[in-house]
């Protein structure tokens, strides 16, 4: 498993997608927060030492990177016939998939990691220097970790549906994007009533919302930890089902 593990991971390192997911989300990140003048992300024009406009803006950017890196996962060995030799070497189905699975994870976190250097900047920025509230930034880290896990499971999970990376691509986005705002939006129709609360947490971003104030509660935790196995479950089943 560690194997393949390290060969998906070099295969995104290899080719210019995985440097231009790490670059686009840098370059993104960092034009909305310290160059594009007069916006509620910008650091220096707010005068606040807080990485706030970060964590607004990277679910949004991942929304569209993640699914551009998953989406070759499944559908390029379909398409190109060498799904059956993959399938083939000894390991489980559930091996191979987890193998894609932390590959995409770890190329995510690659990108997130220079991003402390912002931290850094407004830590010494800040007016006294270190006057940044530090418990918060950590759990905000940790809640775009556990979003983007869920991101790359279902990303993975749409990958495998299709041999076209298009409409592999189209389809995560699309879950993405629902699980993150739809439920949320659903429930913000008031048309259900007590339900309505229900919803909500059904959909990452109030357990995502909840995290980033830097109280890693269980029940956010659990929540991406369910949302991460149920779509690694079906991509199992999808898999598996070559043999029925």
């Amino acid at each position: 498993m560690f194997s393949l593990y390290k060969k998906e991971l070099r295969g995104f390192l290899s080719s210019l997608i995985g440097y231009l997911v790490i670059i686009v989300f840098l370059l993104t990140i960092g034009l909305f927060l310290w160059v594009f003048p007069a916006t509620d992300f910008n650091i220096p024009d707010n005068g606040f030492a807080t990485l706030d406009g970060l964590f607004l803006l990277a679910p949004w950017v991942f929304m569209f990177l993640i699914p551009a890196v998953t989406m070759k996962m499944f559908s390029e060995e379909k398409k190109s016939g060498t799904i059956e030799l993959l399938l083939t070497r000894p390991l489980t189905d559930l091996q191979i998939i987890l193998a894609k699975y932390f590959a995409g994870l770890t190329l995510v976190a690659m990108a997130l990691l220079p991003t402390l250097l912002y931290y850094i900047s407004i830590h010494l920025l800040a007016s006294p220097v270190g006057n940044v509230d530090t418990g918060a930034m950590w759990g905000s880290y940790i809640g775009l970790l556990f979003l983007a896990a869920g991101y790359v499971a279902v990303g993975l999970f749409a990958s495998c549906l299709s041999d076209s990376q298009i409409i592999s691509f189209i389809l995560s986005l699309f879950l993405c994007f629902f699980l993150f705002l739809g439920f949320d939006s659903l429930s913000s129709l008031a048309l259900f009533g007590k339900v309505d609360m229900l919803l909500q947490q059904v959909g990452m971003q109030a357990h995502y919302i909840s995290m980033s104030r830097g109280v890693l509660d269980t029940r956010d935790l659990v929540y991406f930890l369910s949302i991460s196995s149920f779509f690694l479950l079906l991509t199992h089943l999808k898999i598996r089902s070559r043999t029925w």
